[in-house]
């Protein structure tokens, strides 16, 4: 193989605008930003956090309102759900539920839905027609729907859910993905990097994927916000994390009797879903004008 051609394929790679904007945060959305933080930093050391137990029963404290009402109490800042366990500390906790079915899930179908996009884009005709049919009829399939069938067969689990969203989020990717990669492959750099005599999955993993890198990185912040919506909707229709862990969706579901006279148990959680989803789709919108060259004028 010639190198010096390959060398000279990958030109384009070396340029990439992606290392010089992720060292400038110039116009960075602080606020969300700050928020993301909090929240990583939550599910990381949420033992550290907060000492109080998360499981425990105390029906004695049943309902105590928010600090700043009458009635609430320093102990429980956010006050305590219908089975007297403290909203902030389970607020806390499932962050952590919430950030490891984000991270588990957008790494599988992420991964998948990345490859499949590469190889349908790079080879085109009937494997790219296949490949696509298939994200069609997976984004079709409602996931809500799947989900419950899922549970139904399997019982309800964090697993089950992770796979879940897995199944159809690669689609997703897939989409976006194989139509960057179109657009590569009528590159001058792609055809150097045939004549070079690389290989098919040289060129995709070498050449194409670190190109297709920024708008991977934008898709995987965007899609933060909608596993975590995906995911407490689950919870909350019984169909998502099984109690007695906390999640927020599951949060939501045991105040709905209380909204009128307790209406702390579910606002909450909901604002923390809001809080965090809105901070990363920001964020996402933030990264994609910074990493799309249209869009800074270049």
């Amino acid at each position: 193989m010639d190198n010096s051609l390959e060398s000279a394929a990958i030109k384009p790679v070396k340029a990439s605008l992606l290392p010089k904007v992720l060292a400038g945060l110039k116009g960075a959305p602080y606020i969300p930003l700050f928020i993301i933080v909090v929240f990583v930093l939550c599910a990381i050391l949420a033992n550290l956090i907060t000492t109080q137990d998360v499981y425990s029963v105390q029906l004695p404290n049943r309902l105590i309102p928010p600090f700043w009402l009458e009635g609430g109490s320093l102990n429980h800042l956010l006050g305590t759900d219908p089975l007297g366990r403290d909203i902030l500390t389970r607020i806390i906790f499932g962050a952590r539920v919430s950030v490891i079915i984000a991270i588990t899930a957008l790494t599988i179908g992420g991964g998948i839905g990345t490859l499949v996009g590469l190889t349908a884009g790079f080879y085109g005709g009937k494997i790219d027609t296949i490949l696509m049919r298939f994200a069609d009829i997976t984004l079709a399939f409602p996931l809500i729907l799947f989900a419950i069938l899922l549970v139904m067969v399997l019982g309800p689990s964090m697993m089950n859910v992770i796979i879940a969203i897995s199944l159809v989020l690669w689609a997703r990717y897939a989409r976006v993905i194989r139509g960057e990669v179109l657009g590569l492959m009528q590159r001058d750099f792609i055809a150097r990097a045939k004549v070079s005599g690389a290989s098919d999955w040289r060129i995709m993993m070498r050449h194409l994927l670190p190109n297709v890198m920024p708008t991977l990185i934008v898709l995987l912040t965007l899609q933060v916000g909608w596993v975590i919506i995906v995911e407490a909707s689950l919870s909350f229709l019984g169909a998502g994390i099984p109690p007695p862990t906390p999640a927020w969706g599951s949060m939501l579901a045991d105040g709905r009797e209380y909204v009128s006279t307790a209406w702390w148990v579910t606002t909450a959680p909901g604002v923390a879903i809001m809080l965090v989803v809105l901070a990363f789709n920001l964020a996402g919108d933030w990264l994609r004008e910074r990493l799309d060259p249209k869009q800074r004028g270049i």
